[in-house]
């Protein structure tokens, strides 16, 4: 992007717009970082896209596939892409040249709104960095709370740290290794930086282990208790720790993590995968709020429009472009929707009170469909809940019979029998049920290396916790493959298929599936 980057500056007219809108979203109560807006063409608009939002990444063959894929959605009218914003201080987000001055203001206040949200919910603390680049602890908020987030720096540093391997090994060696990091990269801890341990390289190798001492006064301890002696007893219990233990001694999630410290890997080697797990950590806190963000920001953008922002004669042309974001499909689930519609739900209910042990126990329908005790905490409630939720307990917590019932929530699935979608159900536990396991850990199978050691032949076994729902059989080929590629030795999968526990085994040249052995 260097040669647009002296051409992205916004014009008079929209810098005017921008700082009047920034004030009246921060008149409302948001607190974003500062804002730098830049405006693009189509084409680099699809090229930042497929960057995932940035002006540079690492180089890799799959930039140039989205970029392809959504030039040609652009020009064949399938796709449009009005707005990108990047959690990063100070935040950038981008215009797309040739939109009206409506579609502007709109996207300017919805950027706001995400900006607010990426500063104050708690899930994106995971992203803050300190002076040296390096993911910070989340847990120790310092107050006053000035986030460094400069993630365009480091993505750029992981670009040239690639580009220098890629120098010395050469492309296809280093295309084919990033390859295989990307099969990969779901398999780390979305919460390790909330578990009070950094996301820092390497395992804790335990507490240190304390020889028993015999009793003795001060002036006889080197008598009763000689050096010599202590450092024997110590290495029998570290030796007798070692056989007793496996290797880790508790599983262990972050599998990204494990290879970099453990696996038989070159410099090199090691450092890509640390780029890959660096980015991963990064968009995880996107995922884990995909609803609450695009709720939040659709909640705002469209408060801000229709009671400051435009004017009477703009407000149809807002009205039939914002009805496109917020439209529903009896085919998937519209996050905007879902996270608009909740967020006005929860203000409606707080500020007439509707929650709380009275409105609970309350089972008379009229008297619920009345019940307005004028509390006006509305606003106050839905910027606790844009603080401290994520899209997991947002659904678990605020999601209600009343709400599914009014919005005419379903669960659906192919039927056979039909040759078509049919709904299955409109109960609503069963509603919520199927939405909580398709959120929680973003619909990716749990998977935790077990033991890299196994029957002392170091080959690395891995659990697949089932939840119900068994391994898809050729995405855990392809990731056994791409772990073999990184560990060296034959990998084995522990899992569930059609019931029955099983090992799934690859040892560099057949994939093989066998009755997991007995448990002593």
């Amino acid at each position: 992007m260097s040669q647009f980057a002296l051409k992205t500056q916004l014009p008079t007219y929209l810098a005017q717009q921008q700082e009047r809108i920034e004030g009246i979203a921060r008149g409302y109560g948001l607190d974003p970082f500062p804002t730098i807006f830049e405006i693009l063409a189509y084409d680099q608009m699809n090229e930042i896209a497929a960057y995932g939002g940035f002006p540079t990444r690492y180089p890799h063959w799959r930039y140039g596939m989205e970029y392809e894929q959504l030039s040609k959605s652009h020009e064949y009218g399938l796709s449009k892409i009005y707005e990108m914003v990047i959690n990063n201080t100070p935040s950038y987000a981008y215009l797309l040249e040739g939109n009206s001055l409506v579609d502007q203001k709109l996207v300017m206040a919805h950027v706001y709104a995400h900006v607010d949200f990426f500063k104050n919910n708690f899930a994106f603390r995971a992203t803050d960095l300190d002076a040296a680049g390096n993911l910070t602890d989340p847990m120790a908020r310092p107050d006053p709370y000035k986030p460094n987030r400069r993630w365009i720096d480091k993505m750029a540093n992981h670009g040239a740290r690639v580009r220098r391997h890629m120098e010395r090994y050469g492309v296809t060696v280093v295309e084919q290794f990033i390859d295989t990091c990307l099969s990969l990269d779901n398999l780390v801890d979305p919460w390790r930086p909330f578990s009070g341990r950094p996301v820092v390289r390497g395992e804790d190798d335990g507490a240190a282990i304390e020889v028993p001492r015999l009793r003795s006064k001060d002036y006889m301890e080197s008598f009763i208790n000689p050096v010599e002696y202590l450092e024997q007893q110590k290495k029998k219990l570290e030796d007798a720790q070692k056989k007793k233990r496996t290797f880790p001694e508790s599983p262990a999630r972050d599998v990204l993590d494990f290879l970099v410290a453990h696996a038989p890997l070159d410099r090199w080697e090691r450092d890509v995968i640390e780029v890959i797990r660096d980015e991963a950590y990064y968009f995880i806190p996107q995922m884990q709020t995909k609803i609450m963000n695009e709720g939040w920001a659709t909640y705002w953008h469209s408060r801000l429009m229709t009671e400051k922002i435009l004017d009477a004669s703009e407000i149809i042309d807002y009205a039939d472009n914002a009805s496109g974001v917020t439209a529903t499909s009896g085919k998937q689930l519209n996050p905007y929707k879902l996270g608009v519609e909740l967020y006005r739900n929860i203000a409606e209910r707080w500020d007439k009170g509707q929650f709380g042990k009275d409105w609970d126990e309350c089972n008379d329908l009229e008297v619920k469909r009345h019940w307005n005790m004028r509390l006006g905490l509305g606003q106050k409630k839905i910027f606790e809940v844009r603080k401290i939720y994520n899209d997991v307990t947002f659904i678990d917590e605020f999601l209600t019979p009343e709400f599914a019932i009014e919005h005419k929530l379903f669960t659906f699935s192919w039927s056979e029998r039909n040759g078509r979608f049919e709904i299955n159900t409109r109960e609503f536990q069963a509603v919520k049920d199927k939405l909580l396991f398709q959120l929680t850990n973003f619909g990716n199978p749990y998977i935790y290396v077990q033991d890299a050691n196994y029957q002392n032949r170091s080959e690395l076994l891995l659990q697949h916790r089932h939840e119900g729902s068994d391994l898809r059989a050729d995405y855990a080929r392809e990731a056994l493959r791409a772990l073999f590629r990184v560990w060296k030795r034959p990998v084995i999968i522990s899992t569930i298929v059609d019931e029955r526990p099983v090992f799934l085994r690859f040892d560099g040249k057949e994939h093989k599936s066998e009755d997991a052995p007995k448990q002593d």
